[in-house]
């Protein structure tokens, strides 16, 4: 069963990674086996960003795993059912970005957050980035959104920036 056993090979996957970091192994080279690593390729996940999830759950608790598992799910729903199961060979080039306090309607890291949250999605976030990071955690707290509620809503709108925006400043305004 692959699919119905995923959240449960999800689970002993990302286990497995808290446990090798917090024992202080470092580098995602070095954490899974052939078989860790098919599972993880063939749903559209990388062993940097179980890594990621690994490090940040050591060293102050989040994002965790749920809401790992969730990004990952919407991760890999796009990747089996857009992408075919098949990767993409684009890498977000992270010079590109904006700029970390760069604001559109006075909301800073929105515009950094947006072409982030696409290459999660399409599997093109390089190495150095995570999506869900300490500086998306405090954009996504401060507006009270969950991480995986703006992958998604990215998803819905991936070529309409404005709707993603006009969803977010809605979003700011019920949040205060």
């Amino acid at each position: 069963m692959k699919n119905y056993e995923f959240t449960k090979k999800f689970r002993a996957i990302y286990d497995h990674a808290v446990a090798l970091y917090a024992k202080g192994q470092q580098g995602a080279g070095t954490y899974f086996d052939a078989t860790q690593l098919a599972f993880l390729s063939a749903n559209g996940i990388t062993a940097q960003h179980m890594y990621d999830y690994a490090e940040d759950h050591n060293n102050g608790g989040e994002p965790g795993y749920d809401n790992a598992l969730i990004i990952e799910t919407i991760r890999r729903d796009y990747f089996l059912n857009v992408q075919h199961g098949r990767p993409s060979t684009d890498v977000l080039d992270e010079s590109r970005m904006p700029g970390k306090t760069d604001a559109v309607h006075g909301i800073q890291w929105l515009p950094r957050v947006i072409p982030k949250a696409k290459a999660k999605l399409r599997g093109e976030l390089p190495a150095s980035l995570m999506y869900s990071c300490g500086g998306d955690r405090r954009f996504f707290k401060s507006l009270d959104i969950l991480p995986a509620e703006f992958l998604s809503l990215v998803w819905r709108h991936e070529h309409d920036d404005k709707a993603i925006i006009d969803w977010v400043v809605q979003r700011s305004q019920s949040a205060k």
